[in-house]
């Protein structure tokens, strides 16, 4: 079975959109585009999410800090990564406001405020890696891990970061696996309080 990884293009809005929300619900009820845009209407949060891959402004969704992964043509698993220096929390909010959502005073912002880690803006920063369901152990994201790196190296990076929830065990085994290492973990109650999970982790590696 052969993996092809390319650039995901402004036609790729649907399959990130799909990939976005599987990765921020990861199995809870609601995740943090619920948050963010207020509703727990899958289609509308899809809606929205595929209107933000495709904003003037360079958010963290935006299809041009994605990979895809291809088998036979089928847009099968991603991997966003970005600069912290470059996707900061303006340009997130200018996205949003472009797309029509006001949310200077988001509960999200709030809460990450309280419950987020101060990041490295001279780290890359891996984001929504997730795989379509049933293609799942045939190395997808470790082919998609390996062509980020690549990428990063070429860019001059040394260091990656990932965040992932207090208790998104399978998710954390497989960073670990891919050579990432637990920097920080940070528990905290009004994230418990919203999504169910104690807090975050914050994950690197040097490549």
């Amino acid at each position: 079975m052969s993996i092809n990884i390319r650039k995901a293009t402004s036609d790729d809005a649907s399959f990130l959109a799909q990939m976005i929300l599987q990765s921020t619900r990861a199995d809870k009820k609601i995740g943090v585009y619920d948050l963010i845009f207020k509703t727990t209407n899958d289609e509308q949060i899809l809606d929205n999410l595929k209107k933000l891959t495709n904003t003037t402004a360079k958010n963290s969704c935006h299809y041009t800090n994605f990979l895809i992964a291809e088998i036979d043509g089928k847009s099968v698993g991603s991997l966003c990564s970005y600069e912290p220096r470059i996707v900061t929390r303006e340009v997130f909010l200018a996205s949003l406001n472009e797309i029509g959502i006001d949310d200077e005073q988001s509960e999200y912002l709030g809460l990450m405020d309280i419950c987020g880690f101060s990041l490295n803006t001279r780290t890359l920063i891996f984001d929504y890696m997730e795989e379509l369901e049933g293609f799942m152990d045939v190395g997808i994201l470790k082919a998609l891990m390996h062509k980020s790196l690549l990428n990063a190296r070429l860019k001059g990076y040394r260091i990656a970061q990932t965040v992932v929830e207090i208790g998104s065990l399978e998710t954390l085994l497989y960073y670990k696996k891919l050579g990432f290492k637990e920097v920080r973990q940070k528990e905290c109650e009004a994230y418990k309080e919203i999504f169910g999970r104690a807090g975050l982790v914050l994950l690197s590696i040097e490549f």
